[in-house]
């Protein structure tokens, strides 16, 4: 994909989250089903700070395609690889998590995530705007370049410690106001909390995996050593 096209495409997205983020962080507060929509506001929620990591992804990768076109390539060097750290660590594998959990939990038992009191709260568009659009937008972005995973050890550490900020956000907010971010994790005792945060974690290694996959599959014939020229 041309250098011209991949800032068109990195900017409209960079937008398109931010649009998107904006709506989900301005939505009406006179209706809000319980305390724990107050608490901490929409941060709590995975979804959300994924399109806020989505935004500020697409915000880099836009920096990076710029500095290309003027060919200011010292600059561009270092922009590109937060770019591709913060794609192969986090953009990816949340966005597909996020996705994949959310609407196989809510074709099972829709009010364990998503309760139906919110559907006068999200509009429909929203929903799908967090919940379904996140993976196409990734998927497309393996298709359109090459991206350079760090070493796997280095990745997952990466990976592992943020999913742990997360998990210890969620049990600080349950701690303060006696009720869980999502309505799940009621059902579970602690050690079966545990074995679901665990089992969680597994699952968005795996999708780190299949992302790294997918990238060497499709562009495993670029040197990525020489990932300047190859894009």
């Amino acid at each position: 994909m041309e250098i011209s096209t991949l800032a068109t495409y990195h900017c409209l997205a960079f937008v398109w989250y931010f649009f998107v983020a904006y709506s989900i962080t301005h939505i009406k507060t006179e209706e809000r089903p319980s305390e724990v929509f107050l608490y901490g506001g929409q941060w709590k929620y995975l979804t959300v700070l994924n399109l806020v990591l989505q935004a500020v992804f697409y915000g880099v990768s836009f920096l990076a395609d710029v500095l290309r076109l003027i060919k200011k390539l010292r600059c561009a060097k270092p922009i590109i690889s937060s770019r591709d750290l913060l794609f192969s660590v986090l953009a990816f594998p949340v966005s597909t998590f996020v996705c994949i959990s959310f609407w196989t939990l809510y074709t099972y038992n829709r009010e364990l995530v998503y309760p139906k009191s919110l559907d006068g709260v999200i509009p429909l568009w929203l929903n799908h705007a967090m919940h379904t659009a996140v993976l196409p937008f990734a998927v497309l972005e393996i298709l359109a370049l090459p991206h350079r995973y760090p070493a796997k050890k280095k990745g997952l550490i990466l990976l592992g410690f943020v999913a742990f900020l997360y998990i210890s956000w969620v049990l600080w907010i349950y701690s303060v106001t006696g009720e869980w971010v999502y309505p799940l994790f009621a059902l579970f005792s602690p050690p079966g909390l545990a074995a679901f945060f665990a089992g969680s974690l597994a699952i968005i290694i795996s999708f780190y995996s299949f992302g790294e996959f997918l990238n060497r599959m499709i562009w495993g014939q670029c040197k990525f050593s020489s990932l300047l020229l190859c894009i």
